[in-house]
């Protein structure tokens, strides 16, 4: 399908208005689609009253909250849940901020019916785009209840319709210009990091350190004229009143080939061709292959089949932009904004694929071009509101981005508490991001505490973890004085391990059972004293 601009997220009942959660959802959806032709058509009493009677019986927790747990077993943790519970587990509930909601909203919009899209859930992918189609078509099954009654004593709340400012949300994007790009890595390192940098002064747009940046970024043009080729079609054809190179670049994902794409070439093949096509199509993979297929591959598996390219176009998914961590700050440098980006390479077969955004970053947009862009704002991942609290900052390769944003504004801010940063990569001589300025800080106090780990550099890999236990007595001092931590980086195995070797070090030094020292780590992540920045 093509993309479309979707209709801005519309609050129209308070908080503070005498409803439950579910009614509110309810109302919401209903008001919207009165307020906004563009809007789903809002539910009707029975469908309003089968949400609500969904919200019952919650207890709200929300064991599956773990990206790492395989989606079965998030799934069986919600069993006997409400459908929007289930939503959540779908999910991981994360709260990575890539759908443009955390997850209960994006829940809540799917199960209110104001927000048909169920496939934002970038990090949950095919997995969670299928579970959320399944789950949503339970919601017609719910059994029917009345709606909420209509009383005297309340009056009508009043209407308040929020439209997110240009640039502040996926929905209404702005413009930024591109300015440069800076290889991070140096002699003969295995990756390719870049510091990209932006100008925001024409959009007036700003953002807080711990907010991050979506990009809208556009396909690389020597795959979609592979992709041309094997539909047999011409570049100019006409779709939807634009040409099928610029919606092919522009408009539509070419990476993991969605169900939808086998349910058509199903359509246009026969005999074990069409039985192959039906199974991906229902998520099953008949030849072991269906993980590595991308559009063109899901192409080449069924060569000679050539779907009409307004079909074609149809059956694809929408290209979603895609958040990075800002690395910058807007108080030390007004009007630009920077992000620290690895170049996603990587070999299926014979055939080399590559991440749309950070090469499109890395390598195939302009200096001086214009691209649409948003900033999301951080859920739960941000500096103290006290200046003077100390903080510990865990960011290994990519993940010092938010980390330096944060060295940066309270340089530029003057804020007295003191900064530890853990950061960590593969080779101390080609992959020290930021070396020069990291150093400078440390130089003149900026940086209290600057505790590195190279996993490459000995016989033996060393991570930023093994590092924390090595200085776990001096960490466990800076905590008990009221230090926050963070964490930025890989969900699956980072930070597991740093918040392993944080459970170690309280109850080692802490004198805490092993109990005790998961109840205090718990107990911080309450508090607001431990946060993360995970994907």
């Amino acid at each position: 399908m093509n993309q479309i601009t979707p209709p801005p997220k519309l609050d129209i009942i308070p908080a503070s208005a005498p409803f439950s959660d579910a009614q509110r959802s309810w109302l919401n959806g209903f008001f919207a689609g009165l307020l906004s032709p563009d809007v789903a058509t809002p539910l009707s009493a029975e469908q309003g009253a089968a949400v609500m009677q969904a919200g019952d019986g919650d207890d709200g927790e929300a064991p599956w909250h773990d990206q790492t747990m395989p989606i079965a077993d998030r799934m069986k943790l919600a069993e006997g849940r409400p459908v929007r519970r289930k939503m959540m587990a779908a999910m991981a509930q994360q709260d990575c901020g890539q759908c443009g909601y955390n997850c209960h909203d994006y829940s809540e919009a799917i199960a209110g019916k104001s927000e048909a899209r169920l496939n934002l859930c970038v990090p949950g992918g095919k997995e969670t785009a299928r579970m959320l189609k399944s789950l949503y078509e339970e919601l017609d099954k719910a059994p029917a209840a009345k709606a909420p009654e209509k009383t005297d004593t309340v009056a009508a709340p009043a209407v308040t319709v929020t439209i997110a400012e240009p640039g502040r949300s996926r929905d209404n994007p702005t413009e930024a210009t591109f300015l440069s790009r800076r290889l991070l890595n140096k002699g003969k390192s295995e990756k390719e990091t870049y510091h990209i940098e932006f100008d925001l002064s024409a959009s007036k747009l700003d953002y807080v350190v711990g907010d991050s940046f979506g990009v809208f970024a556009r396909n690389d043009v020597g795959l979609v004229d592979q992709i041309i080729a094997l539909l047999g079609a011409s570049h100019t054809t006409k779709v939807n009143g634009k040409t099928l190179r610029e919606v092919l670049i522009d408009d539509v994902s070419l990476s993991p080939a969605p169900d939808s794409l086998f349910e058509l070439i199903s359509f246009i093949t026969g005999g074990a061709q069409r039985e192959k096509a039906r199974a991906l199509a229902q998520g099953e993979d008949p030849d072991g292959d269906a993980a590595t297929l991308d559009v063109m591959a899901a192409l080449q598996k069924f060569s000679g089949t050539r779907p009409h390219p307004e079909a074609f176009v149809e059956a694809l998914e929408p290209l979603q932009p895609r958040l990075y961590s800002i690395s910058s700050s807007h108080n030390a440098t007004p009007g630009k904004l920077s992000l620290t980006v690895d170049s996603v390479r990587y070999v299926i077969g014979k055939r080399k694929r590559i991440g749309v955004a950070s090469t499109f970053l890395g390598e195939r947009i302009n200096e001086g071009e214009k691209l649409k862009v948003y900033v999301q704002k951080a859920h739960n991942f941000g500096l103290p509101q006290d200046p003077k609290t100390p903080i510990i900052m865990v960011g290994p390769g990519t993940g010092i981005a938010p980390f330096r944003a944060f060295l940066l504004d309270r340089k530029a801010t003057g804020a007295a508490g003191k900064n530890w940063l853990f950061f960590g990569h593969q080779r101390s001589d080609c992959d020290f991001f930021y070396q020069e300025e990291l150093n400078a800080m440390k130089t003149s106090g900026q940086l209290t505490r600057l505790s590195l780990a190279w996993s490459r550099d000995g016989e033996k890999k060393f991570y930023v973890q093994d590092r924390m236990r090595e200085v776990g007595r001096e960490l466990w001092t800076w905590l008990a004085e009221g230090a926050h931590l963070y964490i930025c980086g890989d969900a699956k195995r980072m930070a597991k391990d740093v918040e392993r070797a944080l459970v170690d070090i309280v109850a080692q030094f802490g004198a805490r059972s092993t109990d005790e020292a998961v109840s205090f780590v718990a107990d911080l992540k309450k508090t607001g004293r431990f946060q993360a920045d995970v994907y």
